[in-house]
């Protein structure tokens, strides 16, 4: 669940919740509950709907390429053995 948080929510959200985070001190600066409302509504939505999806793709993108394991293996799928399921992994050759 954690890491769907931090992969998927997290980074679509952010630009938003930065967005709203500062129209809400502009708004207190300005005193003009009426000028955030209008700030809300023409906000830069599709812009920070695309660096959403630039965040995540970037998440994605850096956990494909710094886990895993080297190509040549082959997949042994999750089995039970001995009263306990055994996760699947992938097995180097030779190894097996």
């Amino acid at each position: 669940m954690t890491r769907i948080l931090l992969q998927y929510v997290l980074p679509l959200l952010l630009p938003a919740a930065i967005f709203l985070v500062w129209v809400m001190l502009t708004r207190k600066r300005a005193g003009s509950q009426e000028t955030a409302m209008q700030r809300l509504q023409q906000g830069p939505w599709f812009w920070l709907v695309v660096g959403g999806f630039a965040l995540m793709a970037a998440g994605l993108a850096y956990v494909g390429l710094t886990q895993g394991t080297k190509p040549g293996g082959t997949y042994k799928a999750p089995h039970y053995e001995g009263g306990r399921v055994i996760p699947g992994e992938v097995v180097k050759p030779g190894n097996e």
